[in-house]
């Protein structure tokens, strides 16, 4: 068996486990500590977070995307492939080793998507970007810290509480979508979005593209 190789370290947000950039023959894996965050080999369900919301968002002009978390692009790269010449799409990494490694050892695996003229990559906490954008978006698409029960950083879950949904509705136009990645179901999290005043789906998704792998769970969260 190829063993696995350690390429390359970071710091995570808030000083806990560092970052692990592993490859193991054309297998990347990222690490937190020993947790796992993500494979190169299991994709299906990060890319349905932009493919979900692109149907949802069919016939829109000129749509304005932001994505929490570059990770290994897969929901970049879908929503580059679902959505139009005319999109915008903005991606916050808080992590600037992350982006770097798109941008080598992982370049292969990012086909040049981050050069895209569409794709606007920012350093900042997607807390901020949210804050910061009224108004602005047609859909979020949160892929940050495992979903509402994080794992890596306490600060990530004022995301998914009533204040951090506040600010994601007033952050989209009418009509918009907040999609949000998480591993597994949260009845708690369901219950928040609509008390948040969403009209909210939940749609289940392989981790692998098909029938394999496990179930993630994506929400699908509208502002009237």
């Amino acid at each position: 068996m190829i063993p696995w190789i350690q390429l390359d370290t970071a710091t995570s947000p808030g000083a806990g486990p560092e970052l692990r950039l592993k490859r193991r023959g054309a297998e990347f894996s990222i690490m937190l500590g020993a947790i796992e965050l993500m494979n190169s080999r299991l994709s299906g369900s990060e890319e349905a977070l932009a493919t979900l919301v692109a149907t949802r968002l069919a016939g829109r002009p000129k749509p304005r995307i932001l994505i929490g978390g570059l990770g290994m692009g897969f929901t970049l790269r879908a929503a580059l492939a679902s959505f139009g010449a005319d999109a915008e799409i903005t991606v916050s990494e808080l992590v600037p080793a992350v982006v770097a490694w798109a941008r080598g050892p992982m370049a292969e695996l990012f086909a040049g998507c981050l050069d895209d003229p569409r794709v606007t990559i920012v350093d900042k906490d997607v807390a901020q970007v949210i804050a910061e954008g009224t108004g602005r978006y047609d859909a979020i698409l949160l892929d940050v810290d495992n979903g509402p029960d994080g794992l890596t950083v306490a600060a990530n879950d004022r995301l998914y509480d009533d204040g951090g949904l506040g600010a994601a509705k007033a952050a989209l136009r009418p009509g918009g979508t907040l999609a949000v990645w998480s591993q597994g179901p949260d009845r708690r999290f369901t219950q928040r979005l609509r008390q948040a005043g969403f009209g909210v789906e939940e749609v289940m998704v392989r981790a692998h593209r098909g029938r394999s792998g496990a179930r993630h769970i994506i929400w699908l969260a509208r502002k009237g």
